[in-house]
């Protein structure tokens, strides 16, 4: 059965130590995600916002507070289980892509799942890459790619372990317009399936098509639009 909330973080602090001062980067903030959710994350440079994004993706640890993930506080998990937990949980999407420039589309999307025993890896892929409409495109490399089939081969592998939840940075900022709304179609497609999507973002055409967008202002999140 599918929680009602995939994701959530309550009162969650991220403090940095610079030399002597301490920063402060989020301030207290409470979210919760819900399955085939899709939100934007907006505000201005230094506001949080990855900061937050990578709470969510249980890449780093609240200062105080708690993330929960599908029911299950993550604080006290050890670095095995995390990773355990994010790998079957959450998929992320960033601006840069990260191919790897040395193996082709369907081996790039294949990457994640090569930590696990998983059989069918190449054929999930596969599905994949036809899905994000590059199934003419499965043995080309990165460099024979446009920026908008880098980006879907991106998403594509974002999926192969088949998360609850997808975390995406800025996906349509080094786009067009045009690629960038087919991109959105297929975030939207995976919100159809229960998949959660939250997007770190300055685009106004994500905005548009999400179905909730949070801002965080100097850490904390903006009361007037959540």
């Amino acid at each position: 059965m599918i929680a009602m909330t995939v994701i959530s973080a309550t009162d969650a602090v991220k403090e940095y130590h610079s030399g002597d001062r301490l920063l402060r980067a989020l301030k207290g903030v409470s979210l919760s995600i819900d399955p085939g959710e899709f939100v934007a994350i907006v505000g201005p440079s230094g506001s949080g916002k990855s900061t937050l994004l990578n709470l969510l993706g249980l890449l780093d640890d609240p200062t105080e507070g708690q993330v929960t993930v599908d029911g299950m506080a993550v604080s006290g998990l050890s670095t095995r289980e995390r990773t355990e937990v994010r790998r079957d949980t959450v998929g992320f999407v960033f601006q840069d892509f990260y191919l790897l420039p040395t193996l082709t589309a369907r081996e790039n999307v294949a990457v994640p799942g090569m930590i696990s025993d998983r059989t069918e890896l190449l054929e999930r892929a596969d599905r994949l890459l036809k899905r994000v409409g590059l199934g003419d495109r499965l043995t080309h490399s990165p460099s024979e790619l446009s920026g908008g089939q880098k980006q879907r081969v991106a998403i594509a592998r974002s999926m192969v372990n088949e998360p609850d939840i997808l975390l995406t940075d800025e996906p349509t900022g080094n786009l067009d317009q045009e690629t960038g709304a087919q991109v959105l179609d297929v975030f939207r497609e995976f919100t159809a399936e229960d998949v959660a999507v939250v997007t770190v973002t300055h685009d106004k055409q994500v905005e548009s098509v999400a179905d909730r967008t949070i801002e965080l202002v100097d850490g904390k999140l903006d009361p007037d639009h959540r």
